[in-house]
């Protein structure tokens, strides 16, 4: 999805107040989770799908926490949170304010900060094998130079993903989709898996081979802003549930929700709140809402109170025990 985060480049590391100790803390992660597995985390028993950086201030006056009662068809989409539920934590690019996006070492944090979902992206090398990495080129989180699909796999398999981050994360490297199934698989948890960009139906299908070959279909969800991409992928693997990024809200959502035969609906939340009615209309339609990508506690409460399925965030730690708080209170 689009960068929530300003670009950091790779002459200054990232100074991001507030979660610097929090990076030092979880920084020995990167050489000692691969070592020493947690215990995986189950399937969600009821999952969801799903970020521009500037946050509105929330709407003035009380908000409704659903526009509409949930009628049949949400009541038996698995993707649609029941009532009294949380939204789902999406980790946006792994636990992306605490460790270098997209790679392993994210996703562990994010997983012993309690995220069962992972969100990441997934592009072609020049030789055709799927890596994990969201901009068009390596300039920014590496310490390489060029477009991805113009490295080859070995080239990409030789930077280092870490350094730009912080010195304690020196030697991360770029992960292979595969790589980063196999850890899913291995330690827990469920992947929010976006195709960026175009893709070509050959692509797709190395993408969906991979995800098959691992035997954990059921814990990921494909979402891509790329059409084409979401109907190969249906094409390919009927059985993985699609979602339809958005930065702006179509004319008719429903409608195109169903033509594309979305499970979710993922769109901006600056754009959600524009039109916050399209919430219940998707959910009466059975097709989830989900926000990306959202940091601060009043723009969580805005969106939990407009009834949202899901919230993919850079900070799903500091969400988790939000919700959680927000649950007891």
């Amino acid at each position: 999805m689009k960068d929530a985060l300003s670009p950091v480049s790779r002459s200054r590391r990232r100074r991001t107040t507030g979660f610097t100790a929090g990076a030092v803390a979880v920084a020995a992660l990167s050489a000692a989770f691969v070592t020493a597995p947690s215990p995986p985390f189950p399937p969600s028993a009821a999952p969801s799908a799903p970020g521009p950086s500037s946050e509105p201030s929330p709407p003035s006056g009380p908000s409704a926490p659903r526009s509409v009662e949930p009628d049949a068809k949400a009541s038996e989409s698995p993707w649609i949170r029941p009532a009294g539920a949380p939204p789902t934590v999406f980790a946006h690019r792994g636990a992306s304010s605490a460790a270098p996006e997209n790679t392993l070492v994210a996703d562990e944090v994010a997983r012993r900060g309690g995220a069962k979902w992972i969100e990441n992206d997934v592009q072609p090398s020049k030789d055709g094998v799927p890596y994990v990495l969201h901009d068009a080129t390596v300039d920014r989180t590496t310490d390489g130079t060029g477009a991805v699909r113009s490295l080859t796999s070995a080239e990409l398999d030789a930077l280092d993903a870490g350094s730009w981050f912080a010195p304690a994360y020196a030697g991360a490297r770029v992960p292979t989709l595969a790589a980063q199934l196999a850890d899913l698989r291995e330690r827990g948890g469920n992947l929010l898996l976006e195709i960026k960009g175009r893709h070509s139906r050959a692509e797709v299908a190395r993408i969906v081979r991979e995800v098959g070959e691992q035997a954990i279909t059921r814990r990921v969800f494909v979402q891509s802003f790329d059409v084409p991409s979401l109907r190969y992928a249906h094409e390919l693997a009927p059985e993985l549930p699609l979602g339809l990024l958005r930065d702006t809200l179509d004319p008719d959502p429903v409608a195109v929700a169903k033509e594309l035969g979305l499970a979710a609906y993922n769109v901006s939340h600056v754009a959600l709140a524009r039109r916050p009615e399209v919430v219940g209309a998707l959910h009466a339609a059975g097709v989830a809402v989900n926000v990306w990508t959202v940091d601060t506690p009043a723009r969580w409460k805005a969106m939990d109170d407009l009834g949202v399925d899901g919230i993919i965030t850079n900070r799903p730690a500091e969400l988790g025990g939000w919700t959680a708080g927000r649950s007891a209170g």
